[in-house]
């Protein structure tokens, strides 16, 4: 009885033992499995040297976003002429999203510049898309020679000059042609023109021309306003008369001659002093 129960107590003695071993290989091989984490250090593990830390890359669109940015906080004014530049320049309508994206003006989200818009005489808004609107809505150059045609007294070249981009080389080459006379004036910068009516093409004989020229004009006033009184002219001048109160009054007086602008002096009042270039030319 007694060898059983030790030969049963080695048993269960072996049995643990058994077990115990199990568990440290488990327990092994779950450690040999485990990942560290990347940059992630054990505490007890030895220092490794740290890694440089790589600069922080900003967006090449970073001067885009800088136009967009001054372009959306300039003044209304600048932001209309962008608008209304590409408008004239294309000659294409827009919508606001296209406006957008080719100007960065953003109309939809600026009310300043929405209603100066709507206000412009040279802005049409159909409800959807903008686009240019010229004083003459002229297509061509057969439009531009009808709408000068029906203008007899002369048509200002200003009022034509945004109908479309070619515009002026289409008046230029109507004039080599003949078709219009275009004139310059004092009053408009561009000029006027005029519709060429062919029936006043005529050719004139020579004799005619020197007899034209052989007829000797008056010299005094008094001899051309009685001439035009023997045709039943009234002239528009009294020679006579203005004369008579010469003689009356005196002979008039000279206009006294205009003082010269003086230089700067010490009481001369100036702006922009913080310029001083934009004097050293005065001073002289």
């Amino acid at each position: 009885m007694a060898l059983n129960e030790q030969l049963n107590k080695f048993k269960h003695q072996q049995a643990r033992c058994q077990t115990t071993l199990s568990s440290i290989a488990a327990s092994q091989a779950s450690f040999s499995k485990l990942k560290i984490t990347p940059g992630f250090q054990p505490k007890n593990a030895p220092l490794a040297p740290a890694k440089p830390v790589q600069p922080i890359k900003f967006s090449n669109d970073t001067q885009r976003l800088q136009h967009i940015n001054s372009v959306r906080k300039s003044p209304t004014g600048s932001q209309l002429k962008l608008v209304i530049d590409l408008l004239y320049k294309t000659r294409q309508a827009f919508t606001a999203e296209q406006i957008n994206e080719a100007t960065y003006v953003d109309i939809a989200g600026n009310k300043d510049v929405f209603e100066h818009l709507m206000g412009n005489i040279k802005v049409l808004f159909d409800g959807k898309r903008y686009s240019y609107k010229p004083k003459h809505d002229l297509k061509g150059r057969d439009g531009l020679l009808n709408k000068i045609r029906d203008n007899v007294d002369g048509l200002d070249v200003a009022d034509v000059i945004d109908s479309y981009p070619s515009v002026l080389e289409d008046l230029q080459a109507l004039k080599e042609s003949g078709d219009i006379l275009w004139l310059s004036g004092t009053e408009s910068q561009e000029g006027v023109v005029y519709p060429n009516d062919p029936r006043s093409k005529i050719t004139v004989d020579a004799d005619l021309k020197e007899l034209y020229n052989k007829i000797e004009l008056p010299r005094d006033m008094l001899d051309i306003e009685k001439e035009l009184q023997k045709i039943g002219e009234k002239a528009l001048t009294n020679t006579a008369k203005r004369r008579e109160l010469a003689m009356i009054h005196g002979a008039t007086r000279k206009p006294k001659p205009k003082k010269k602008p003086r230089g700067l002096t010490s009481r001369s009042k100036l702006t922009n002093v913080h310029m001083p270039e934009l004097f050293e030319d005065k001073k002289r």
